[in-house]
C-alpha cells in the first residue's frame, strides 16, 4: 500500500489532530482554576504519566542519559520552558472566553514558522512563501486596526511554539518524542509541584476543595496530554510530510468552530476578513509545498514538516 494511503497512519494523524481540535471542550471544564494552576497540573501529570509509560517500556536508561547529558538536558529544559508558556496562553484563552484568539495563533503558526527558519536556519524563502507571508502580515494588520487591539494570544501562542519547533528540531533528532517529553516535564516538575503544594495550603489551589470529578479532570491533563503525542508519532511515521500538512488544520478550524458556535465568540465583520486572509495565505503555502513536492518527484522534505498543535 502506498505509504500516503496508509490507514493506520490516518486513522493515527485524524485522531491526534481530531484530539487537539476538541481541547477547548476539555479545559473550559477547568474553568474553576487559574491558567497557572492548570498548567503546574499538566505538568506534574505528564511527568506522572510518563514515569508509567517509561517503567512499561523498560527505558529509564535513556531518561538517565538524557539527563547526564548536559546540553541536551538544557535544550530539553528550555523546550519544556517554551512549551509551558505555550500552554498558559492557550489555556488563558480558554478560560477567559478567547478560544478564537487561540486558533488564530495555530492558523498563523505556519507562517511564523517559515520566518524564524529564515532567521535562524538560514532558509531561503520561496516566492509562494513569501506572498503566504504578505497576506499574513496583511491579515494581522487587518484585525489589530480594525479591533482596535494587537492580537497578542495568536502571536503569543505562534512564536512560543515556533521556538519550541525550533529547539526540537535542534534537539530532536537526539532523543524519542516520549522520552523528550518525559525529560521536559521533568525539568520543570519541581516548581510545578511546589506551586500546587502552596495553593493547596493557602486554600487557594481547586484539586481538592471543589470535588472528585474535577481532581480527576485536572489529573487527567497528563493523559490529554500524551496520547495526541502519541497518535500524532504513528501518524508522522506512516504518512508523507505533506499529508500532515493538510491534515494538521483540523485542529485550528475545530477549535475556531467550537469558540464561534459553541461559545458564542463574537465574529465582527473585520474579523472575518482577517481570518479570510489567514485562510487565503495558508491556502498559498500549502499550495507552494505541494508545487515544491511533485518537484523534487513526491519526496518531502525536513523543512516541510508542519509544526504539530498544541500539546
Amino acid at each position: 500500500m502506498e505509504r500516503d494511503l496508509d490507514r493506520r497512519g490516518l486513522a493515527a494523524a485524524f485522531a491526534a489532530y481530531g484530539l487537539w481540535g476538541v481541547f477547548p471542550l476539555y479545559f473550559h471544564l477547568l474553568d474553576q482554576s487559574g491558567a497557572l494552576e492548570i498548567v503546574a497540573h499538566r505538568i506534574w501529570w505528564t511527568l506522572v504519566f510518563c514515569a508509567i509509560g517509561v517503567t512499561a517500556l523498560g527505558a529509564w536508561g535513556k531518561v538517565r542519559a538524557a539527563m547526564a547529558d548536559r546540553r541536551l538536558f538544557l535544550g530539553l529544559l528550555g523546550a519544556g520552558v517554551l512549551v509551558s508558556l505555550n500552554w498558559l496562553i492557550y489555556i488563558y484563552a480558554v478560560v477567559s472566553g478567547h478560544i478564537v484568539d487561540g486558533a488564530l495563533g495555530y492558523f498563523i503558526n505556519p507562517l511564523v514558522t517559515v520566518v524564524i527558519a529564515m532567521i535562524f536556519l538560514r532558509e531561503r524563502i520561496t516566492i509562494g512563501q513569501g506572498v503566504a507571508l504578505g497576506i499574513g502580515l496583511a491579515a494581522v494588520l487587518v484585525i489589530a486596526i480594525g479591533t482596535g487591539t494587537v492580537p497578542w494570544i495568536g502571536f503569543g501562542l505562534a512564536l512560543t511554539f515556533g521556538f519550541y519547533s525550533l529547539a526540537k528540531k535542534r534537539i530532536g533528532a537526539r532523543v524519542t518524542p516520549f522520552i523528550g517529553l518525559g525529560v521536559e516535564a521533568l525539568a520543570l516538575a519541581p516548581l510545578s509541584g511546589l506551586y500546587i503544594i502552596f495553593l493547596e495550603v493557602s486554600g487557594n489551589g481547586t484539586w481538592t476543595s471543589i470535588s472528585g470529578w474535577y481532581a480527576g479532570l485536572l489529573a487527567a491533563a497528563g493523559i490529554v496530554t500524551a496520547i495526541p503525542l502519541l497518535l500524532f508519532a504513528v501518524g508522522a511515521a506512516r504518512l508523507p510530510l505533506v499529508t500532515l500538512a493538510f491534515i494538521q488544520y483540523i485542529t485550528p478550524m475545530s477549535q475556531f468552530l467550537i469558540g464561534v458556535v459553541v461559545f458564542h465568540e463574537q465574529m465582527p465583520t473585520v474579523r472575518w476578513i482577517g481570518f479570510g486572509l489567514v485562510w487565503l495565505a495558508l491556502v498559498v503555502l500549502s499550495w507552494d509545498t505541494v508545487r515544491r513536492t511533485r518537484a523534487r518527484g513526491g519526496q518531502a522534505t525536513v523543512e516541510d514538516e508542519p509544526p504539530s498543535p498544541p500539546r
